[in-house]
């Protein structure tokens, strides 16, 4: 039986995203101090570049949403 698009979707968005937030916590494994050194910066750069790809996933899927038709629209919010 072929798989959806959306079954397609869910199968790969659970496996990336478990994927995703194990790579994350070995990120945070790196804070031990007695195992390694680094600076304040550091830290704020990598979690700046997290923060960073994180809105740009969002983006990304913001974009791709159907745009609204026209009449459903004033002044660019939608009508209830």
């Amino acid at each position: 039986m072929s798989e959806t698009s959306r079954e397609n979707f869910v199968r790969l968005a659970e496996k990336r995203v478990a994927r995703a937030i194990n790579d994350i916590r070995l990120i945070g494994n790196l804070s031990d101090r007695s195992n390694y050194e680094f600076s304040d910066t550091q830290v704020a750069e990598i979690l700046a570049m997290l923060r960073n790809e994180v809105r740009a996933c969002g983006r990304r899927f913001k974009a791709s949403r159907k745009p609204r038709r026209a009449k459903d629209q004033l002044v660019g919010r939608q009508l209830s």
